[in-house]
């Protein structure tokens, strides 16, 4: 008898979601925007839209990150500061959930909105987070994976 195994290697399986990151790569952008987030406005008119936000705070950003961060390698994030210009609660767990040596880059509010409309940003993932300041810019990074899965 053999043994049968997964389909997908990672976590994600929500179709549309796995489509958009295949169709991404290396540079691209994918924004986790909270459920505040002017989601139609605050990103490219081209980019898809992933609409995870299914009641407030499910899903949360916090967990659809460690899906991400499981389905494609990320090698740049941006945050958005608060008003007081620091890391909120919700960035400062990403940031603890980030592998070491991912550059990190905090914009105010504004120049964070500037950022996530670049024609870079392909996906946008709407979460449901109901905490302020939870949005976070990742960029997509080189896989360290060689075909067919073995390491490099």
């Amino acid at each position: 008898m053999h043994k049968v195994s997964p389909m997908l290697n990672y976590g994600v399986i929500h179709p549309q979601l796995v489509s958009a990151l295949a169709r991404s790569g290396h540079g691209t952008q994918i924004l986790l925007a909270d459920g505040y987030y002017p989601h139609n406005t605050g990103a490219p008119q081209a980019a898809e839209r992933v609409y995870l936000n299914l009641r407030p705070g499910v899903l949360d950003a916090d967990t659809i990150l460690a899906a991400l961060l499981d389905a494609v390698p990320i090698e740049a994030v941006g945050s958005m500061l608060t008003a007081e210009g620091e890391d909120s609660p919700a960035v400062q767990g990403y940031l603890r959930a980030l592998p070491e040596g991912i550059a990190v880059v905090r914009h105010e509010r504004y120049a964070f909105y500037e950022a996530a409309r670049s024609p870079d940003v392909a996906v946008v993932i709407c979460s449901a987070d109901v905490r302020q300041y939870a949005n976070l810019l990742l960029t997509i990074g080189v896989s360290v994976r060689q075909p067919h899965g073995e390491p490099a």
